[in-house]
């Protein structure tokens, strides 16, 4: 077994606990020579513990981390140092460093879901037809106006502890990064698909015209009559990733992958309990997850903001090729 070097603060504070344990029999300098450390070092340690200097400082910690839990619990979603700092900075007008953030985080275990890599592979594979469209976007994602660049694809959700299976389908502005239009179903027919699309003109949030484009992969329900005759009835311009390159549609498999690590679903136990999860969570999605690249803004800000004629903002391009394949 591979020997693990233990920090010598860490040892001061495992001599130090120990000492403070009513019936310990152990003497200070005993527990140094077997530690390795010196006496010296660890008094140096305790006077530290009780200065006034180190009190004061424990207290204002507690204090401050008190708020990093409020936002880090904000909407019932756990985030990550930088989206804490924004939403301090949004909701509580708290402006406090990222460093210091992740300070405390590691200081008081607090621990940020990470997204694991998905181990299924995608539920719907991409059938071989004639009726490919070309890739429009070309991985262009971030240049333009809102409603000019769609993305859309299908994720599966395991919900309860029987692991009852629903499908989503979603539609992503990919310039603002704002979810325009999603459906829930039971099954993967098309047509939730094609209820997706036609939500989307309905509620009309961006505008749409000859040459907004709508991009996804070459699954089955994109190469479908029925989907490709949709899109030419609304007049939108089909755009598809290459053949088995998840690359083509990053932002899309990179909302799956953190949407996924912030659901509740575990605790749902029927399809409208999925249902209200997932309404609930776009809605904080949209309105509420600032996003650091859209400077500090959520989705629906930054599309009402490009909407009212101000520039685009620089965006970080790696940002999003952090991706999780998504069914």
């Amino acid at each position: 077994m591979e020997r693990v070097e233990i920090k010598e603060k860490e040892k001061f504070k495992i001599i130090y606990k120990m000492s403070q344990r009513k019936k310990n029999r152990l003497n200070i300098s005993f527990m140094c020579k077997v530690a390795n450390v010196s006496r010296s070092g660890y008094y140096r340690y305790v006077n530290n513990l009780t200065s006034k200097r180190y009190l004061e400082r424990e207290i204002k910690d507690k204090q401050d981390y008190n708020l990093v839990v409020d936002a880090y619990k904000f909407k019932n979603r756990h985030k990550g140092a930088r989206a804490i700092k924004m939403v301090l900075a949004r909701q509580e007008g708290i402006c406090m460093n990222l460093k210091k953030i992740r300070r405390l985080m590691k200081k008081y275990d607090l621990i940020c879901p990470i997204r694991k890599a998905n181990p299924y592979r995608r539920m719907m594979k991409a059938l071989k037809t004639s009726t490919i469209a070309p890739n429009r976007i070309n991985r262009n994602f971030y240049e333009g106006l809102p409603g000019q660049k769609l993305l859309t694809d299908i994720t599966y959700l395991y919900y309860s502890k029987e692991r009852k299976l629903a499908y989503l389908s979603t539609i992503k502005d990919s310039v603002t990064r704002e979810i325009l239009s999603w459906e829930i179903a039971v099954s993967l027919e098309v047509d939730f698909v094609l209820r997706t699309v036609k939500k989307l003109y309905e509620e009309n949030k961006v505008p749409l015209n000859e040459q907004t484009i709508i991009h996804s992969d070459q699954g089955s329900h994109y190469t479908s009559k029925a989907y490709q005759d949709l899109l030419i009835k609304l007049e939108l311009l089909q755009s598809m990733s290459r053949r088995g390159n998840c690359w083509d549609n990053a932002p899309q498999e990179s909302f799956f992958g953190h949407m996924k690590d912030e659901l509740n679903l575990k605790d749902c136990y029927d399809f409208d309990g999925v249902f209200n999860e997932i309404t609930e969570y776009i809605d904080y999605y949209n309105n509420y997850r600032y996003q650091w690249d859209l400077n500090k803004m959520s989705p629906t800000e930054y599309r009402i903001y490009l909407l009212e004629g101000n520039p685009p903002l620089l965006i970080n391009k790696k940002t999003d090729n952090t991706l999780v394949e998504s069914a």
